[in-house]
């Protein structure tokens, strides 16, 4: 049983312009995004991972960067910038308006039935999908059982969350993730165990050292720290 750590990346200048960015370069966090990132030194905490895959593009790697360069990343074994996590390449919509997008037939489809969804010039859903998941692939294959850690982009995770948790793609949309937020999953290889999901304030670390279970729980059991000697 891995335990897998989704991390969206904190607030951009984008987000705050209301730009579609896609993987246009030079989008860096916001001063909101900024705050946020040094939030989550504290909020990972002490955490030990085996691997870390981060999405290459800036706002990404910036905010996950005071984490790496506190005391507390002494626990990470390995580090990835992982091409597989890069945000949706949204063609010809990159760096417009979403305001304006809204107004586009193809929104429609995005909400209703993004698995159809080809974006102008672009990239499909499910391509970006499946090439996400192959980071997740990827990591157990370095270590099964390990506890691994992941930084990417709002519909990148959102996709690759659907999938564990057995959601249909179409149904992906109902799913929120955050910038800054963290979402926390068991998984086996074919069954998950949603631990956190979207959560922008609690600490991650215990998280981290609770005990991993493929036991079924009668009323949800009562998870326990791993004690360490």
């Amino acid at each position: 049983m891995a335990r897998l750590v989704f991390i969206r990346h904190a607030h951009s200048t984008a987000n705050d312009a209301g730009i579609l960015s896609g993987q246009l370069p030079g989008v860096s966090l916001s001063k909101k995004g900024k705050k946020q990132a040094l939030e989550l030194v504290e909020r990972l905490g002490a955490s030990s991972f085996d691997s870390a895959r981060i999405s290459p593009l800036q706002r990404c790697e910036e905010t996950i960067s005071p984490w790496l360069n506190s005391k507390y990343s002494q626990g990470l074994k390995s580090y990835f910038i992982d091409e597989a996590l890069i945000e949706m390449n949204y063609g010809s919509w990159s760096g417009r308006k979403l305001s304006s997008l809204s107004r586009e037939k193809l929104w429609k489809e995005i909400q209703e039935r993004p698995s159809t969804v080809q974006f102008p010039h672009g990239e499909r859903m499910k391509t970006m999908q499946k090439r996400a998941l192959s980071s997740v692939s990827d990591a157990l294959a370095e270590k099964k059982n390990g506890t691994h850690l992941f930084v990417s982009h709002g519909d990148v995770l959102k996709a690759v969350v659907a999938s564990l948790l057995k959601i249909k793609l179409d149904d992906f949309q109902s799913l929120v993730i955050d910038p800054a937020s963290v979402t926390v999953i068991d998984f086996d290889g074919s069954k998950s165990r949603l631990l956190a999901f979207n959560d922008s304030y609690s600490p991650i670390a215990p998280m981290t050292a609770m005990e991993k279970s493929t036991k079924a729980l009668l009323g949800g059991g009562s998870r326990k720290s791993q004690s360490k000697r």
